[in-house]
């Protein structure tokens, strides 16, 4: 897991630089009004990788506990302010000269919609992929924690995204239109293998190949962010800036595009290798385990 947990956050920087570099106005927009769940959002992963490395090493149960604690909360906080940046960006709050409303830009019916259903995602993502590694693993207890997970927060998340479609309607009406006109087909594909990576867990016949779950996890994840894409074209924030009137010059585009073309065909396949190898167990920690030492007699007096 290590090497592949620091390798995701590589993606975050791409978009980040894209984004400066393509469409600067959106850029600053974005960072001058919504840096409270920004700042809160890179703390949260800090605070992730720091809780889930110190807790390994930790020796005593307070110090395990107290990390896991970091670890868990950052992990609910860091996908919920991500999810609340989107819905600040979707529903209009960010204005095109920047410095919104920190506070109401973000806290607001979609932008909590978002967060809400980044936890409820990420929670179903993990618990999927923890079945394959349990199953893997021989971990029956794990495996069978995890499809109860998975079946749980699959419920919550179709729960809270059919009545999302009634908070779209009040508070985006132009998002939920074009979802319902234009979008409709990739979220039918989201739905349509979202129902089917829970089938996978729940089936007994299929239990044995948890690894379906995965892709179709990871499938409906993306159809559902590519619906919002599609949805939000061509505009970046709210009806106010769209890509064409935001886009950096031509040179910068061009050279923005071989990047990203390169990016794809050299980085996505050694991600893919390097997810294989890990899965593998061919880059096992070799480490020596660290173990506590018994403590040394102290001298009377």
């Amino acid at each position: 897991m290590g090497p592949v947990w620091e390798a995701n956050h590589t993606w975050l920087i791409f978009c980040l630089v894209l984004l400066w570099s393509g469409f600067p106005t959106a850029f600053a927009a974005i960072m001058t009004t919504l840096y409270i769940p920004l700042g809160v959002a890179a703390f949260g992963i800090v605070l992730r990788g720091s809780g889930f490395a110190f807790r390994k090493v930790s020796m005593r149960t307070a110090e395990q506990r107290l990390n896991g604690i970091a670890f868990a909360a950052s992990s609910v906080l860091t996908p919920f302010c991500f999810g609340a940046v989107a819905g600040g960006v979707a529903s209009g709050r960010v204005p095109t000269g920047g410095h919104g409303d920190a506070i109401t830009s973000w806290l607001n019916p979609t932008g909590v919609l978002g967060g809400v259903l980044a936890v409820l995602t990420c929670g179903y993502l993990a618990a999927i992929f923890l079945i394959a590694e349990a199953k893997r693993e021989e971990a029956a207890d794990l495996e069978h924690w995890s499809r109860r997970r998975a079946v749980l927060a699959a419920l919550a998340a179709g729960t809270t995204a059919s009545a999302g479609l009634f908070v779209l309607h009040a508070d985006a009406h132009r998002l939920w239109t074009r979802l319902l006109h234009i979008g409709w087909p990739l979220i039918a594909i989201s739905a349509a293998a979202g129902l089917a990576a829970l089938l996978t867990t729940v089936t007994p016949a299929l239990r044995s190949r948890p690894t379906l779950a995965r892709p179709l996890g990871a499938l409906a994840v993306a159809a559902v962010l590519a619906g919002w894409g599609v949805a939000q074209y061509p505009y970046l924030l709210g009806t106010h800036l769209n890509l064409y009137t935001d886009a950096a010059p031509a040179s910068t585009m061009t050279a923005l595009a071989t990047v990203t073309v390169l990016a794809v065909v050299l980085v996505v396949p050694s991600f893919f290798w390097l997810l294989w190898l890990t899965h593998r167990g061919t880059l096992a920690d070799t480490e020596p385990e660290r173990r506590p030492q018994a403590p040394s007699p102290t001298r009377r007096d």
